[in-house]
Formats: C-alpha cells, structure tokens, sequence
C-alpha cells in the first residue's frame, strides 16, 4: 500500500495553542477547511485537500451503505449505526437489543474489548468491577448494524471487517460519492472496520451532501437521524450531541486523532485535522471554525471552553490560535 501521510508537506499552521499562567508552553498544528453554502471554499489552513484517515467522521457514510444494501433502519438504531457513543446504558441496551433483533449476540461483534469512550461512565463501569467488553467499544451501534445487514443479504459475517467483502467495497463507493474525489487510501480503524482516506474538502463536502441530500434518501436519512437523536451519536455529556441538540440541522460527528466534520443546514460546512491527533484541542478549533461559519449561539462557547489547571485553579487555557 503507498504511505500517504499530510506529515510529508511543509509544516502546517498552529490551530490551538497551550497558554499557562500566560506562558505559551505548547501548540497543536493542523489543517482546516471551511465551505460556504455553495460548496466552495471559503477559507482554509494548511493543506485541506491532502489525504487524512477521518476515522469516525466517516460513519455517516458507513450507516449510509449500510442502507443502501438494504437494512430497514431508522430512528434512534440509525443514529446508534452512525455513532461513537459513550458507553451510557442507552447506549448498551440499544446494540443488545439491535443484535437480537437478527438472531445476534454480543459475541458476535468483532469490535475489541474496550472500556467505556466517556470518562465518567468508564470510572463507573470498572467501579461495578466489570472488565474491557466489544458490546463497549464506541463502534458496538456501527459493527451490529454491519452484521444485521451481511445477514440480510446472505454476506458472510466472519469476514464483514474484509475490505473486500461486498459491505465495505458498497462503504468505499459511499464515501467516494459523498465526498465527491475518489479513496486515496485503504487502511485499518481503531474498532477494525475498513478506513477509507479522503482530504478535508472531501471530507466537508461528503457532510454537505448528507444534510442537503433528498428526503427519504439514504444519506438523508442517516442526516435527520443523527439529527433526530444526537445522543445516540455520541451521548449526554459530548460536544456533538450539543452541537446538533442547540443548533437546528446541524450535522456534526468527530474521529479519533482529532478529526471533525460538521454541516450547517443551509450547506455551510467545515472540516479540520489536529496533526498530532490530541483532541484537547478539538474544541477549541472546532469553535472557533463555528464563529467563521456564523454560528452564534451559546453552545459554541461551551465547546470552546478548554482550561488548564494548576492545582484545584484554572491558570491557562487551550485556545484557538486562527
């Protein structure tokens, strides 16, 4: 496979710098594109048209094929196909209940073991004295839609994680649409799924079709869904599900090292990467790209709150440097 890294390019602008006691002690570099309601761009850091692995960024895509190969989905199990969630007990109870719906169980996932993605739901999961589950990991609501569908269509479901298998070649032709440039690369997610790399104008622009796309579509459904039930995308106590929750039509969805995409409904869009993949960073940016995009409203600044503590007091902050 050819190695295509953004790490090749001349070194990208700060987007977030670390400020203690008002020393600069650190910066988070990246590239960032923002697009205008027409789909050009209208501003851009960096290098936003070179190939970055979104990683969960792409689930929208990923829920779409899901679709397109014919799985009756909607509602909160759509969202939760579309989601890195926090581990909450919606969230559980919801895959155990999508796996049985299809004669599934949870050992049937080829997620990983993990704990839960949410701080306060993990200390409270290793406190009952529980153990790293794949029913866990953020990706359960994703691979138990995955399997539903492979069984639907009579798809092996020992080798849905293949890049080969029918499921993820029909996931590769979603996101090449969507993000209107074709796959420049094929590599391994977190969850082991098939991660397809686009750049970050794709990436904006793969999120302006969902929100723009036809009703009853399926990138459309999988828009209003996650729109619908934002706390099945992502849970009670994350940026995205405020996002989606405080600004109406609002499409957002992060990706681990630092990944985020988001599509006002007008078909504004942005899409940003923190080179070093530290997602303290993620809100900062991410608000600060919200305000060139117009947004205003209350929630951006909750999202862009990010400070640094020396002992029990706030001394500094991670803040937005563009």
């Amino acid at each position: 496979m050819t190695s295509i890294s953004p790490s090749a390019s001349p070194a990208h602008p700060v987007l977030a710098e670390v400020v203690r006691s008002g020393f600069t002690e650190g910066h988070h570099r990246g590239s960032l594109v923002v697009l205008a309601a027409d789909g050009s761009v209208e501003y851009a850091l960096g290098d936003p048209a070179a190939p970055v692995f979104p990683r969960s960024s792409n689930k929208p895509m990923q829920a779409a094929a899901v679709l397109r190969a014919g799985l009756d989905l909607s509602g909160e199990r759509l969202a939760l196909a579309a989601a890195s969630h926090s581990g909450e007990g919606f969230h559980l109870d919801l895959v155990r209940t999508m796996l049985a719906e299809h004669g599934l169980g949870p050992d049937d996932l080829q997620t990983p073991p993990d704990l839960p993605l949410d701080p306060v739901e993990a200390e409270s999961y290793l406190a009952a004295g529980r153990v790293r589950e794949p029913l866990t990991m953020n990706c359960s609501g994703k691979h138990a839609a995955m399997l539903a569908v492979c069984l639907r269509n009579g798809w092996d479901t020992a080798t849905y994680l293949d890049p080969a298998h029918p499921l993820q070649q029909l996931v590769g032709q979603v996101v090449a649409e969507a993000a209107g440039e074709p796959v420049a690369a094929v590599g391994t997610d977190g969850c082991g799924a098939p991660l397809m790399a686009i750049g970050l104008v794709g990436l904006a622009r793969a999120f302006r079709t969902f929100v723009l796309a036809e009703p009853g579509s399926a990138e459309r459904r999988v828009a209003d869904a996650m729109r619908a039930h934002p706390e099945y995308v992502a849970g009670t106590r994350r940026p995205d599900t405020w996002l989606m929750r405080e600004v109406p039509g609002t499409l957002s969805k992060m990706g681990a090292e630092a990944v985020q995409a988001v599509a006002l409904a007008d078909g504004r869009a942005l899409a940003f990467k923190i080179d070093d993949g530290s997602t303290r960073a993620l809100g900062p940016v991410l608000a600060r790209a919200l305000a060139l995009l117009g947004v205003d409203a209350p929630v951006v600044s909750r999202i862009g709150r990010a400070p640094l503590l020396g002992g029990a007091a706030e001394v500094g902050a991670i803040r937005a440097a563009f």
